[in-house]
This record gives structure tokens, C-alpha cells and sequence, in this order.
């Protein structure tokens, strides 16, 4: 009798053993659910809080809206002869604008080739040097905005180069430039 005792026993042993192992294991994943979830809680406040304080800090050169995305308008890329001496110089330039909104970008489609051979003019004016130099860039982007916004009839802002002690003159507050900015995506001087 001993021995069949000995047999009833033994199989009890292993359902305890992976009664144990099941309730282990249910428990790991319990607390990994629990802490992930406060994980996440954590990192979403934190980015809350970081948000807030990002609107305490003075705007960037363009006013994002958070709920308003740009939209970014790919150009052909151009290829023009610049204004170096002896005319061997040329670049191959590709740009991005950043507009508003999508009506925007449906209107600077309607003005397209106007634009384009805006750019090109401008672009055709510059030398090798100052396309190299990043004032040269960002001064070639000021002017196409500039033009991009002449051709559609928005208003263009001021020149920068006011006279520290001259009187300021009050406008009235125009609208804001739907031509955000303009990018380059790519730039080679040959």
C-alpha cells in the first residue's frame, strides 16, 4: 500500500508546482501592465508640462499653430547660370516652401510659372560666393518670399535696415504671409 500511496501522491506535486508557476507569471504581467501605465502616465504629463512652458518662451521666426500643420510645396529642381565673371559658374538648387495651408498652396499652383521665373531671375543674379555663405541663403530666401508675395498681392514686411534713431511710423497690422519660408533641399555650386 505504500507504494500506491507513494504514486497518488506524486502527480498532486506537479498541478501544485504549476498552480504556483501560473499565478508567478499572471503576477509579472500584472505589475509589468501597471508600470508601463504609469510609465506612460509620467512621460504624458511631463510632455503636458513641457508644452505649457514652451508657450511661455518668445516666438520662433514663424508662428506655429498647433492645430494648423504647414504645408510643404516641393519645387522642380533648377538649374541656373549665376552672375560670377566670365559666366562658367552655375548652381543646382532645390526648394521647399512652407505655406499656410492647403488653399495656399492650391494658390501659389495657379502663380507657379510667374514664381519659377522669379526665381530663376533672382537666383540668376547671385554670385558663386554668396550662395556659398549661409547670409547668401537666407537673404535669397527673404527675396523669394518677397516676390512669391508680390506676384499673389500679399503684403510684404518692411526692410530690416531702419535706422535705430528714426521714428517708427504705426500701420495698420496687415495679414500674415502665407509664405512661410522657403527651404532648401538641396544646393550645388559648380
Amino acid at each position: 500500500m505504500s507504494a500506491a500511496a507513494a504514486t497518488a501522491t506524486a502527480p498532486e506535486a506537479p498541478k501544485k508546482k504549476s498552480k504556483k508557476l501560473l499565478f508567478i507569471i499572471i503576477g509579472v504581467v500584472v505589475l509589468a501592465l501597471i508600470g508601463g501605465a504609469a510609465a506612460l502616465f509620467v512621460l504624458k504629463k511631463n510632455t503636458a508640462e513641457d508644452d505649457e512652458f514652451a508657450d511661455d518662451e518668445p516666438a520662433a521666426h514663424v508662428a506655429k499653430d498647433p492645430k494648423l500643420a504647414p504645408v510643404f510645396m516641393p519645387l522642380e529642381n533648377m538649374v541656373v547660370n549665376l552672375a560670377d565673371p566670365g559666366g562658367t559658374r552655375f548652381i543646382q538648387l532645390g526648394l521647399t516652401l512652407q505655406l499656410q495651408d492647403a488653399k495656399t498652396e492650391s494658390d501659389v499652383k495657379t502663380y507657379m510659372p510667374s514664381i519659377r521665373s522669379d526665381i530663376l531671375l533672382l537666383i540668376s543674379q547671385r554670385t558663386a560666393d554668396e550662395m556659398l555663405q549661409v547670409q547668401g541663403k537666407a537673404k535669397l530666401a527673404k527675396d523669394i518670399i518677397a516676390a512669391i508675395s508680390k506676384e499673389m498681392g500679399y503684403a510684404t514686411p518692411e526692410p530690416a535696415a531702419v535706422e535705430e534713431g528714426a521714428p517708427k511710423k504705426k500701420k495698420a497690422k496687415a495679414a500674415p504671409n502665407p509664405v512661410q519660408a522657403v527651404l532648401f533641399s538641396s544646393l550645388i555650386v559648380q
